[in-house]
C-alpha cells in the first residue's frame, strides 16, 4: 500500500439510524431548555415582605399567561449574605440572564396593584408584563414523541428485513422477500464432486441432474422429462450439503441456497411470500436450482398437532411450495433439490412424483469409501510418511464422513499439543478414542476398590467377547476415565448386511460379561452396568418387537417405517402381548447374563490374570489377550494364497 493511501482519512459509514436519533436529541434539549427559565423558588407572601421592607430589587418580568414573575436583584443586593442563595442557577439555555428566583401567583390583576401601590411609596423597581410565546414549543414537544416511536418502528422494521445498516429506505418492507443466497458461475463455492470422496450412488444421481440443466435436449429429444426435485436423505454428517455445494460448484446455471428455518417468521403469511418470491427469481433466471436445507422445518406432515394456531402458518407455507412445485400452471424449468435427516415425517404430498421425483439416500460410508474420505481430509494434513490410510478407515466402522473429519482434525490437534513436527499413526488412534469416549481424566479420584472393581468389569467384557464366535474382535481395553464412562473396552465390529440371531445374542452376551464378572468375583453387583443394561435390552426389545426373532411371539413385528403410526397412548397390540413381551425380553437377557457367568467361571483364573495386568497397566490390546487366552478358536485360517502373498508383502 502506498503512502498516500496511508495517509488518505478513511470513509466513516454513518448509520442513518443514529443520525436520526442525534437530530431528535438535539431537538429534544431545544425544547426543554428553552422553556420559562429554570430558578428559585420564592412564596409570594415572603416576596411581599421583601418589596415593602428593602429596596433590592431591579426588575420585574411578569409572564402572565403561566402565572410567573421572574425576580431580578440589583448588583449591590447579590452580594449580600442574605442573598447567597437567590444566586441564578447554571443551566443551558439560549437565554442570556437569568433571574435570581421566581414567584407563583394566582391573579395578575390583585399582582399588579400590589406592585404599584409599593412604586407609590417610593420603590424604585420597574416591571413588565409579557407572555411567553410558546405556540412551536407546545407544538413541537407534542409531535416529536410520535416521531420518535415512528422512527423505532421504522428501525425494528428494517433490522427484521435485514436492511438495518442501508440507508434511508433501505429495505423496509422486505420481510416478505426470499433469504435465499444466490450463487451463479462467478459464485464463492469452489467445490466440485471431485472434493465429494465416497457416496458413489448418491453423487451420480446429482451429477444427472445437473447434467439435465446443462444439456436438456439430449433427454428432451427421445420424450423425457426434466425430473422437478429431488431428496437427499441421510443420517446427520453423511454428507447431503456437501453434494448440494458440488452441484452449486458445478452446475453452470444459478443456485439458490437456503435454510427451510428461512421461511419460518412470526407474520402471519410471511413464508408464503417467501416462497412465491423465491420461486419467482428461480424463473426468471431459468434454468436454476433451489436448495432447500433441513426443509422438515416447514415440510412435516399436516394435521398432525390437534392444536391448529401456531402450525397454522407453517402449513400455509408447505401449501404455498407444493403448489410452486406443482400446481395448475407450473411450467418452469426450476430443480429443487432439498436435504433432511428426517424423511419419516415429512408430507406425503410433498414426497410424490411430480415433486420430489428422486429420493436419493445418502448413506454412512463403507471401508472402502471411508479410506477415499480420509484421503480427501489428509490432503492438507502434515503426515508421516508411510501412513496406511486403509488402516485408518478400518478403525472407524459406522463412521460419517463429518466424524472422519472432525477426527483428521483432532489428530492434528493431539500431535501440535505434544509438539511433533508430523502427524503419526498414533495420533489418530488418539484421535478415534478421543471422539468415541471422550477425553481422558486421569486425575479422577478413584478409590482402589472401585478400580479393582471396574477393572474386573471391563476384564469380564473381554473375555467373553474373546470367547464368543460371533462377537465384536476386540480392540483395546482400558480402565482410564473418559467422558462419563470410568473403563471401557473398544471393538472392532464386522460391517454386517444383515445380522442373525446367534451374532445378537453373542454380542449381547458380551455386553452382560461385565456385570456377569462383579458377580463371579466379588457375589455382588453394582451400578457400573447401567449402559450395558440398556444397550441389551434395546437389543432384546428389537428382537422381539420389530425383527420377528421372538420364539413365542413368532414372525410378527411392531415396526412402522412410515412414522405415522403414534404410539404415544395406545399400543398396536392387547396387554396379554404386552405380558408377554416383557417376559420375552426379559428372559433373553437373562439367559445371556447365565451363559456370559458360565463363561467366565470356566475361564475364572485367566479372568483374574487379565484384570490384574489391566491393574498394572491401565490400557491392554488385543496381544495381551492372544498372551494370556491364546488364539481366538473361531477365527478361520487365511488361504494358502493369501498366505503367501502377505509374506512377500511383510
Amino acid at each position: 500500500m502506498s503512502e498516500d493511501k496511508k495517509n488518505q482519512p478513511k470513509k466513516i459509514k454513518i448509520n442513518a439510524f443514529w443520525i436520526y436519533g442525534a437530530i431528535s436529541l438535539i431537538l429534544l434539549a431545544f425544547i426543554l431548555n428553552t422553556e420559562a427559565p429554570k430558578s428559585n423558588e420564592y412564596s409570594l407572601t415572603k416576596f411581599k415582605e421583601l418589596v415593602r421592607n428593602q429596596n433590592d430589587i431591579k426588575n420585574i418580568e411578569i409572564v402572565p399567561n403561566m402565572h410567573l414573575a421572574n425576580i431580578y436583584l440589583t448588583d449591590e443586593a447579590q452580594k449580600k449574605e442574605a442573598y447567597k442563595k437567590f444566586q441564578p442557577k447554571k443551566n443551558f439555555s439560549f437565554s442570556a440572564k437569568q433571574p435570581n428566583f421566581s414567584v407563583k401567583f394566582l391573579d395578575i390583576q390583585n399582582f399588579e396593584n400590589f406592585l404599584d401601590s409599593e412604586l407609590k411609596e417610593g420603590k424604585t423597581f420597574e416591571y413588565s408584563s409579557k407572555p411567553q410565546d410558546t405556540t412551536f414549543y407546545d407544538i413541537l414537544g407534542s409531535i416529536l414523541p410520535f416521531v420518535l416511536i415512528i422512527g423505532v418502528w421504522i428501525f425494528i422494521m428494517k433490522r427484521m428485513s435485514g436492511g438495518a445498516g442501508g440507508g434511508p429506505g433501505g429495505q423496509m418492507f422486505n420481510i416478505g422477500k426470499s433469504k435465499a443466497k444466490l450463487f451463479d458461475e462467478k459464485g464463492e463455492i469452489k467445490v466440485t464432486f471431485k472434493d465429494v470422496a465416497g457416496l458413489e450412488g448418491a453423487k451420480e444421481e446429482v451429477e444427472e441432474i445437473v447434467d439435465f440443466l446443462k444439456n436438456p435436449d439430449k433427454y428432451t429429444a427421445l420424450g423425457g422429462k426434466i425430473p422437478k426435485g429431488a431428496l437427499l436423505v441421510g443420517l446427520p454428517g453423511t454428507g447431503k450439503t456437501l453434494l448440494a455445494k458440488a452441484v452449486a460448484g458445478e452446475a453452470k446455471v444459478p443456485f439458490f441456497s437456503l435454510s427451510g428455518s428461512d421461511f419460518v417468521e412470526m407474520f402471519v403469511g410471511v413464508g408464503a411470500s417467501r416462497v412465491r418470491d423465491l420461486f419467482k427469481k428461480a424463473k426468471e433466471k431459468s434454468p436454476s436450482i433451489i436448495f432447500i436445507d433441513e426443509i422438515d422445518a416447514i415440510g412435516k406432515a399436516r394435521g398432525k398437532n390437534a392444536m391448529s394456531g401456531s402450525n397454522d402458518e407453517r402449513e400455509n407455507t408447505l401449501n404455498q411450495l407444493l403448489t410452486e412445485m406443482d400446481g395448475f400452471g407450473s411450467k418452469h424449468n426450476v430443480i429443487v433439490l432439498a436435504a433432511t435427516n428426517r424423511a419419516d415425517v415429512l408430507d406425503k404430498a410433498l414426497l410424490r412424483a411430480g415433486r420430489f421425483d428422486r429420493q436419493i439416500y445418502v448413506d454412512l460410508p463403507d471401508v472402502r469409501e471411508r479410506k477415499e474420505i480420509f484421503e480427501v481430509h489428509l490432503r492438507p494434513l502434515k503426515l508421516k510418511v508411510g501412513l496406511d490410510v486403509e488402516f485408518l478407515a478400518k478403525q472407524t466402522p459406522g463412521f460419517s464422513g463429518a466424524d472422519i473429519a472432525n477426527i483428521c482434525n483432532e489428530a492434528a490437534l493431539i500431535a501440535a499439543r505434544n509438539n511433533k513436527k508430523e502427524i503419526e499413526k498414533q495420533d489418530f488412534l488418539d484421535a478415534v478414542d478421543r471422539v468415541i469416549g471422550g477425553l481422558e481424566k486421569k486425575n479422577k479420584i478413584i478409590t482402589l476398590s472401585e478400580k479393582k472393581a471396574i477393572a474386573f468389569h471391563e476384564a469380564g467384557h473381554a473375555t467373553v467377547s474373546w470367547m464368543l464366535e460371533h462377537a465384536s474382535p476386540l480392540v483395546k481395553v482400558t480402565i482410564v476415565p473418559r467422558g462419563n464412562s470410568l473403563g471401557a473396552a473398544w471393538y472392532l465390529p464386522e460391517e454386517r448386511m444383515i445380522v442373525r440371531p446367534e451374532q445378537m445374542l453373542d454380542e449381547m452376551c458380551a455386553t452382560m460379561g461385565g456385570r456377569a464378572a462383579e458377580k463371579v468375583i466379588f457375589n455382588q453387583i453394582s451400578t457400573g452396568a447401567l449402559s450395558d443394561l440398556e444397550k441389551a435390552t434395546k437389543q432384546a426389545r428389537g428382537m422381539v418387537t420389530f425383527y420377528g426373532l421372538s420364539e413365542k411371539l413368532g414372525n410378527v413385528t411392531y415396526y412402522d417405517s412410515s412414522g405415522q403410526e403414534n404410539y404415544g397412548f395406545s399400543k398396536p397390540y392387547s396387554e396379554k402381548t404386552a405380558e408377554l413381551i416383557d417376559s420375552e425380553i426379559s428372559d433373553i437377557i437373562e439367559k445371556q447374563y447365565t451363559r456370559a457367568i458360565d463363561i467366565l467361571e470356566s475361564h475364572k483364573d485367566k479372568l483374574t490374570t487379565l484384570a490384574e495386568l489391566l491393574l498394572e497397566k491401565e490400557v491392554i490390546f488385543k496381544d495381551d489377550l492372544e498372551n494370556i487366552f491364546g488364539k481366538r478358536p473361531f477365527v478361520k485360517e487365511m488361504p494358502v494364497s493369501k498366505k503367501e502373498d502377505k509374506k512377500e508383502e511383510e
